[in-house]
């Protein structure tokens, strides 16, 4: 892989992408990080629609760290979103959320979700959560994407 992975973060809460990019820093994580602030800002992304159509400026993310509560789109109705779409079915989906009710669990792996997460309460084991997945990201394999209506 001639590029960095990218990553992808969707959380609805300033405060929350505010944390985590701070995390990122402490983690001394050095892979490309993009933001969205909703499921329906997400779709728009992975599709490339306006505002996101530069893929330059806004590629195709190696992994997706997705909340699960926001307004708009839910978490559960971006990752059965990705899921649908042939060219995006195998992206790095990470559920990262504050949830830890067993049902949530359940229903995001039924969905395809590759991985289910519990943020962390303070700031130290975020970063360390986050340091372990940018070094699995930079030693692990990921398959080619297609933007979403890709042929």
């Amino acid at each position: 892989m001639t590029e960095k992975p990218t990553i992808l973060m969707v959380d609805d809460s300033e405060d929350n992408l505010l944390l985590m990019r701070a995390a990122f820093d402490m983690a001394q994580c050095d892979l490309p990080l993009q933001e969205v602030i909703d499921g329906e800002a997400a779709i728009a992304y992975l599709q490339g629609a306006a505002p996101y159509g530069d893929r330059a400026r806004f590629p195709l993310p190696t992994v997706m760290l997705l909340d699960l509560n926001m307004p708009r789109k839910s978490g559960f109705d971006v990752l059965a979103w990705v899921r649908a779409q042939p060219g995006l079915k195998r992206l790095a989906v990470i559920i990262l959320t504050a949830s830890m009710r067993r049902e949530d669990v359940g229903r995001a792996f039924d969905l395809g979700a590759t991985s289910f997460l519990v943020k962390p309460s303070n700031l130290d084991d975020l970063a360390a959560m986050l340091r372990c997945l940018c070094d699995w990201m930079k030693f692990n394999q990921f398959p080619p994407l297609e933007p979403a209506g890709a042929t």
